[in-house]
């Protein structure tokens, strides 16, 4: 009889999972509650913070729950959204912390420096540093009005020493910060310790790093007409940062360069007529208020910038010439005050200064602007005179000598004749 076969049974050894690759169970609240407890024992010498900060992160998984150990050293305890501490646990929040701390400026400066010696122990402390201050400075409603200023100075500290970058003040424009005055408070403060610290020009060093050099208005709210100038430069002005308004003023008159030049050089390749042109700029003068001088020099620099010019020298004079005929009827325009006269006269020696190969070209350029009654006979004497330019003086003085003389003599004849 066939024996029935018997059914194969499983064998092999059994892996064992080792301790290292057991993944341990995400508890911020139990890190809290060790931090805390080593926070109490240190009391409030803050020499005695730092040594334990330093020797707990030998312990304690600081690559796991830095943000938390951020949350805990600025605000106490850990933060729920909206900036409420987290109530978990007897004990939720505590005082050694920034918000724990006196009004006194020695106090953030010292607290300040615990946080640098525990960064740049632990270096990857310094990204999350970054990533929960960007999540913070949305939580200012959850503050008290102290807890928001100490927040303020240190982060100004923070910025001062390059700890965290200038692009985070920009977070702070949000809609419930700003119709309540919170963040413009918050960056005045920041801005005043900063100047307090490393002066004015830190200051704007600081705001044209962060982004928002033409954001600053949106710190005001914009309801009850809040976004007025007027009212931009008494806020600041009330903080001891005129700095602030003086720099709002440039960049506002930057960005108003720029969009005329965008819109004269837009104008130029689409190849509008003269009177069109005119009839724009003039209208985008109204508007905004720039100086003739400003736009006179703006189209000599779009109307050069127009063309491919020659390599060749010889060449390059007669071109520029036939050039500047077909916009002579702009330039004339906007230079009827002798201050626009003076600032193109300016505008083209240094042109040619910078341009090399129009060098030789600059006694042929004004000859020509004086015939079409661009620049008059006193403009280009007081030009000549007082108000030029020290680059490359030497050499446009000696190729438009003689016509000055012979400006000098026409001058002196008209004067024998009224006599």
């Amino acid at each position: 009889m066939s024996q029935k076969a018997q059914l194969p049974s499983l064998t092999g050894v059994r892996i064992k999972t080792r301790k290292r690759d057991e993944k341990k169970q995400y508890d911020p609240v139990g890190f809290r509650d060790a931090i805390f407890e080593g926070l109490q024992n240190a009391g409030e010498d803050l020499e005695n913070v730092a040594r334990f900060l330093d020797s707990a992160g030998q312990k304690l998984d600081y690559r796991r729950y830095g943000v938390h150990l951020i949350e805990i050293l600025i605000a106490g305890g850990l933060l729920s959204p909206g900036g409420i501490i987290l109530q978990d646990g007897e004990v939720n929040q505590i005082k050694i912390s920034l918000f724990g701390l006196g009004n006194e400026m020695e106090m953030i400066r010292a607290f300040e420096q615990t946080f640098i010696k525990l960064i740049r122990r632990y270096k990857y402390l310094e990204k999350m540093l970054e990533e929960e201050m960007r999540k913070i400075l949305v939580y200012l409603k959850g503050f008290t009005e102290e807890e928001r200023t100490r927040l303020a100075q240190i982060t100004a500290l923070w910025l001062a020493s390059g700890q965290i970058p200038a692009t985070i003040i920009p977070v702070l424009i949000q809609d419930h910060q700003v119709k309540d005055g919170m963040a413009l408070e918050f960056l005045m403060e920041l801005l005043g310790i900063l100047k307090q610290e490393k002066g004015s020009a830190a200051v704007t060093t600081v705001i044209k790093k962060s982004g928002a050099e033409n954001r600053l208005m949106e710190f005001f709210p914009a309801t009850s007409q809040q976004q007025t100038e007027e009212n931009f430069a008494k806020a600041f002005q009330s903080r001891d940062l005129a700095e602030v308004v003086n720099f709002r003023k440039q960049v506002s008159a930057t960005n108003v360069r720029n969009d005329l030049n965008r819109t004269l050089t837009d104008a130029i390749a689409e190849e509008k007529s003269e009177k069109e042109i005119v009839a724009e700029l003039k209208e985008f003068v109204t508007k905004t208020g720039i100086s003739e001088q400003e736009v006179a020099v703006q189209i000599w620099q779009c109307v050069m910038n127009a063309e491919e010019w020659s390599k060749k020298e010889d060449l390059l004079q007669d071109q520029v010439i036939r050039h500047l005929k077909n916009h002579v009827a702009l330039l004339g325009s906007f230079t009827s005050q002798f201050k626009s006269e003076l600032q193109l006269l300016n505008k083209i020696q240094e042109y040619c200064y910078d341009h090399m190969s129009f060098m030789k070209s600059f006694n042929k350029i004004v000859l020509f602007l004086y015939k079409t009654d661009v620049l008059s006979e006193d403009s280009i004497l007081k030009w000549y005179k007082e108000t030029h330019s020290s680059r490359g003086w030497s050499v446009f003085m000696d190729q438009i000598k003689k016509f000055v003389e012979w400006l000098e003599q026409a001058e002196e004849e008209e004067s024998d004749d009224e006599e």
